[in-house]
């Protein structure tokens, strides 16, 4: 049912898209990842990538505000990264990365502001959704010995609902074809991860393995910094009296 409504939302906003000009925009770029866990370790940020495909509204006359559809791939999560210094003077690093690879799928409008003669800056902002592909989590865990202090992939989340703001730049080539630079942030409304608390779990540092331990709640929810470089490709209608 939510990738049905997801797709009407997208089938109207297209349509109405369809009825005037039309703007392509190819992006790409850099991801930062972050990600608060509660109950957990300070976790630092994942260093990754996104592309995505975005269709924009164009006014012929008076192009200061559209409407936008744009459907990607990103890369979210954090990073743990240990440093170890040694008796000689080694230092040795270490470091986990937590991935979870999302299409997402923003409904949103953007406001344009003229930026000299050709040039024009904007922001934008709009609901998102996203949807799990894949994730490593159940990798990381099975590689370390004490596998009950991980994420484990039963207790994460394949649908997430969220927001997405940004700003940047418009730069046109030629009357068809021009480049588009944008900051953008996509914090989560709700969780990637929602683990209750597991009770009744074998102690793993004790050697008899007669005590038991509590494993508390944990929630991870997903906030991602982009930057992100496009082409622009207009598609121009130009109606005939």
């Amino acid at each position: 049912m939510r990738l049905i409504c997801s797709l009407l939302l997208l089938a109207l906003v297209f349509g109405r898209i369809q009825a005037q000009s039309t703007a392509f925009v190819f992006n790409g770029g850099l991801s930062v990842g972050f990600q608060k866990w509660d109950n957990s370790f300070d976790r630092q940020p994942l260093y990754k990538y996104h592309a995505a495909l975005a269709v924009e509204s164009v006014n012929n006359e008076n192009d200061n505000g559209s409407i936008f559809a744009q459907f990607g791939y990103h890369i979210r999560g954090s990073a743990t990264r240990f440093r170890f210094f040694f008796t000689g003077g080694g230092i040795d690093t270490y470091s986990e990365e937590f991935q979870f690879r999302n299409l997402s799928l923003i409904l949103g409008a953007k406001q344009k502001f003229p930026l000299g003669e050709r040039n024009k800056y904007f922001y934008y902002g709009g609901i998102r959704g996203d949807y799990t592909l894949s994730t490593n989590i159940d990798e990381l865990a099975g590689a370390q010995v004490y596998p009950i202090y991980y994420p484990y992939i039963g207790s994460m989340r394949r649908w997430m609902v969220g927001v997405s703001l940004g700003g940047g730049l418009e730069v046109p080539f030629s009357e068809l074809v021009g480049g588009q630079l944008t900051l953008s942030v996509h914090p989560d409304f709700t969780y990637q991860y929602n683990q209750p608390s597991i009770s009744n779990v074998t102690n793993p540092f004790d050697p008899t393995g007669g005590s038991k331990i509590t494993i508390p709640e944990r929630r991870i929810r997903n906030i991602t910094i982009e930057l992100s470089l496009g082409l622009r490709l207009l598609r121009k209608v130009v109606y005939e009296e």
